[in-house]
């Protein structure tokens, strides 16, 4: 079931800045959710600057930069969590309310009279790693699972403007936090120790629900979140939800630019009211989306497919 458009003029200006900031952005490979390319081998260490003129091109620079430096990406983050921070109260008082889909709903469970829940991604949504993707900038490397892991037991990722004070808000309004993220459920005790030194609440070990994660009675193939958002949902009413790509909110049916911008039009009236999206310009699933999702193909191949990718007229 559709629900009626919400409007609010606070979203529609935070909607723009999002959109006017990530035309200026770029890309690169994703530490989770779809079209993660195979793991390379050996980590990637951190390594002095090389020389200007040494360092190879890297579409991710500005990227990294823009999240790093720019005011206008901490603006636009702690805007979105400032606005959802005001809708919490309508949704606790709306028994209709529900973040979910209807098939993920209809799944789960009735929500009416279920405990209140939001949830979150955490990479790029409550948990900065720009760092980490520096290091790729700096080392001229490529994602890779060893590395990634390692990055996440150093546990020293940021948390994202905004995220805390939203997070602890709701957590004061007697909401139950959870965070379903594409870090590996063994990753589990980084994870959590991550989110409590930046002031995250983790209010019950249960709360992150990663990947790897068994959920009885509901199969999931590859790093879709479908199965972990049903089992929120079970004993939980799903407020609303923050990521930064289409697959934190509901699985595409492929991963494709007209299948994300289906699901887009499908749910438009939900962007801004129960589901909120953080700016992420340097990974996510549109990337290999723009290159048929084959990872087999070398870096220059990809470059060059995405390249073609670019719309250059109206």
């Amino acid at each position: 079931m559709r629900l009626q458009p919400r409007l609010n003029v606070s979203r529609t200006v935070v909607v723009l800045a999002i959109a006017l900031a990530l035309g200026a952005c770029r890309h690169v490979p994703l530490p989770e959710d779809a079209g993660v390319p195979p793991a390379a081998s050996g980590p990637s260490a951190a390594s002095a600057m090389p020389a200007p003129d040494a360092a190879p091109a890297d579409d991710n620079l500005n990227a990294v930069l823009w999240l790093q430096r720019s005011m206008e990406y901490r603006a636009i983050s702690e805007t979105m969590f400032r606005i959802a921070t005001e809708r919490l109260d309508a949704a606790l008082a709306d028994p209709s309310w529900d973040a979910l889909v209807p098939a993920e709903r209809a799944a789960a469970g009735n929500a009416a009279a279920l405990a209140p829940a939001v949830i979150l991604d955490i990479d790029e949504t409550v948990l900065d790693n720009s760092a980490y993707q520096a290091r790729l900038v700096v080392d001229g490397t490529e994602f890779a699972d060893p590395a990634w892991d390692a990055w996440v037991e150093e546990r020293r990722a940021i948390a994202v403007p905004g995220a805390v004070a939203f997070t602890r808000a709701a957590a004061a309004k007697g909401i139950t936090v959870f965070y379903i993220s594409n870090r590996s459920a063994t990753l589990t005790e980084a994870t959590l120790a991550n989110l409590r030194s930046e002031g995250l609440p983790v209010q019950r070990e249960d709360v992150f629900l990663g990947l790897g994660m068994q959920v009885p009675g509901c199969e999931q193939a590859g790093s879709g979140k479908t199965c972990r958002r049903q089992a929120v949902g079970r004993n939980h009413r799903v407020l609303m939800q923050f990521g930064d790509q289409i697959g934190d909110f509901v699985q595409p049916a492929a991963n494709t630019p007209q299948q994300h911008a289906a699901l887009h039009d499908e749910h438009s009236d939900w962007f801004g009211d129960r589901w909120w999206v953080l700016p992420n310009p340097t990974y996510g699933a549109w990337e290999p989306a723009s290159f048929g999702n084959d990872w087999t193909q070398s870096r220059t191949e990809r470059r060059a497919r995405k390249r073609e990718a670019l719309r250059i007229d109206r």
